[in-house]
């Protein structure tokens, strides 16, 4: 704090100068990790119409494989000699429900699909889903698909 005497007396302002600082250090620290963190994998599902939207919950494990091949565990990249222990590692311990979603690109060859699924079925896994979206501008044509969506917004019938 900074004291200084005027005709007033004596005034008390704060120095406001190191708080900037701070702050100016933790935005660009932000601005750097956060889309860092953000980015995981990306890959661009298949399409197809008739698709049971499905939310994603905490508690389900989602396997990614990108364009390249490459693995990712709900968003963290692990090798092809990592994979199985760390699918082994929370299959282990689930007591139901184990399904593992498997969300692929489109353009990588199905023969790595089969491998993550090779993988998945020998470390505990009893189900896996493949996850596809909805071709965009379409909706699905079975009903109980669309029960609780707002049917203008897909672009299918109305």
């Amino acid at each position: 704090m900074a004291v200084q005497l005027s005709n007033d007396g004596v005034r008390a302002e704060p120095n406001v100068t190191p708080m900037i600082d701070v702050m100016l250090v933790l935005l660009i620290i932000f601005m750097i990790v956060i889309p860092q963190l953000l980015a995981g994998f990306n890959a661009v599902p298949p399409e197809g119409q008739n698709i049971r939207p499905h939310p994603n919950e905490d508690e389900d494990v989602i396997l990614g494989i990108d364009a390249e091949g490459k693995f990712y565990l709900d968003k963290k990249p692990y090798s092809d000699e990592e994979l199985p222990s760390k699918i082994r590692a929370i299959y282990d311990v689930r007591t139901q429900d184990k399904i593992l979603f498997i969300k692929a690109d489109r353009n990588l060859k199905y023969q790595r699909i089969i491998d993550a699924m090779d993988i998945a079925a020998h470390q505990g896994v009893r189900v896996a889903a493949l996850v596809t979206d909805q071709t965009k501008g379409t909706q699905s044509l079975i009903e109980s698909d669309n029960a609780g969506q707002d049917m203008g917004l897909g672009g299918g019938k109305k």
